[in-house]
């Protein structure tokens, strides 16, 4: 028997309910009809029931005032009670699925919350040895996080995680379509002193990494590519690697580890260089690199010029070339001229790992920019493995913005 409803109402249109029907959390301002108020306001982060044209309810969720995104769903069924037993359930959950999906023993670092995707719109929570990194995009989880954050810490640490301190990375102008401020900061946690430093040293898949959570890109480091960073130290051995945009170094350390013959990490900020610089002398690995600060889109046309590339293994992880549909012609034209000029430089026989980190480019078009550049190249491709991102950053089929990642692994031929 469903329990009464307590929450203030909205109509969604016969479009918008066509939408819901797919699965997908989000309810558009344009899709909404009505609005029914019958306990006071309908306030910024509250919960309310979203029901079709004919009344029939289709889910609860998180009110945004100020988004054209109105409502984020957080259940399809009438019977939840949104209490704390709820949001700590939702964790656990979180929790025990990593832990099934997870090799233990490689979790040091890995995404503890990937937003819709385990049911907490607009929420990122990553771990990095003792420290959770956390980023808040959405006003109802805003609204939460004073009973949230305390349940994440207290099941992490039931898993066997022990957290030393909570750091907001709140930074981002997007956080004001909502109507919230950026800032970025310590969370005061009962019974915890605030960390001295927001450096910690985290480890994946045996090497050592220094992550600044305060100051590092987005949460602090990016953690998607895990288990294609092992993949590329498995293909590696003996080899002669050249890692474009190479950040904090994670590629070509895992390819020097996996006993490539030598390694040249290339990026064009100084500050990335050194980071990389500095993980390398950390994990004992400068005897088989060097780093060279230089723009891909310069480096390769030089290589190619010059007629002097000994390289046989080539990895293209650049940054999301398109943050918007509205730019993904031009993004597909920076991915194909990379791409092509790496085919050109490697030999017969030569391997190539190529990604994109941009939803708005779909695997479709992906894979049709690599089909043409190796038309232009001259070259065959021979597909080793299609990946995508790890595990911990799961993919709803319903909801196309987490499927992201896209990774291919190539011999040349």
């Amino acid at each position: 028997m469903k329990i009464e409803r307590e929450y203030n109402k909205i109509f969604v249109s016969q479009k918008g309910e066509r939408w819901l029907s797919t699965g997908h959390p989000w309810v558009y301002e344009s899709d909404i009809d009505a609005e029914e108020v019958s306990v006071g306001e309908i306030a910024n982060g509250a919960i309310v029931d979203v029901l079709s044209p004919k009344g029939k309810y289709i889910g609860s969720g998180f009110y945004s005032a100020n988004s054209k995104i109105r409502v984020r769903i957080i259940s399809r069924n009438a019977n939840d009670t949104f209490n704390e037993a709820f949001w700590e359930r939702r964790v656990q959950y979180a929790l025990d699925y990593r832990l099934t999906v997870m090799d233990r023993d490689n979790m040091d670092g890995f995404r503890v919350i990937f937003g819709e995707s385990d049911g907490f719109p607009g929420l990122t929570v990553d771990l990095f040895h003792d420290l959770l990194s956390v980023q808040v995009l959405s006003i109802g989880i805003e609204k939460i996080k004073d009973l949230l954050f305390p349940k994440l810490v207290k099941k992490c640490e039931e898993k066997g995680f022990p957290i030393r301190g909570l750091y907001e990375r709140n930074d981002v102008a997007i956080r004001r379509l909502e109507g919230m401020e950026s800032y970025k900061g310590w969370y005061e946690l009962e019974g915890k002193p605030i960390p001295e430093s927001a450096v910690v040293e985290m480890e994946e898949n045996g090497i050592f990494y220094e992550v600044d959570v305060e100051n590092g890109q987005k949460t602090g480091f990016f953690l998607d590519q895990k288990f294609n960073h092992e993949a590329v130290g498995r293909l590696a051995k003996g080899k002669i690697v050249l890692d474009c945009f190479t950040h904090t170094g994670s590629f070509a350390m895992n390819a020097a580890k996996g006993g490539a013959k030598h390694v040249t990490a290339v990026d064009i900020s100084e500050t990335a260089i050194e980071m990389a610089r500095k993980n390398a002398e950390r994990n004992g690995l400068t005897d088989v690199m060097d780093f060279k600060k230089a723009d891909v889109f310069d480096l390769l046309p030089y290589l190619l010029v010059k007629s002097d590339y000994p390289y046989d293994f080539i990895i293209l992880d650049p940054p999301a070339f398109t943050k918007s549909r509205k730019t993904v012609s031009r993004a597909e034209k920076g991915y194909k001229e990379i791409n092509f000029r790496a085919m050109k430089l490697l030999p017969r026989g030569g391997y190539l790992a190529t990604a994109s980190c941009s939803h708005f480019m779909p695997h479709e078009q992906f894979e049709r920019m690599i089909q043409s550049a190796a038309k232009d190249a001259g070259v065959e491709l021979k597909q080793i493995e299609m990946r995508q991102q790890g595990p911990d950053h799961p993919i709803l089929w319903n909801v196309p913005e987490t499927d992201y990642l896209k990774f291919y692994l190539f011999q040349i031929i």
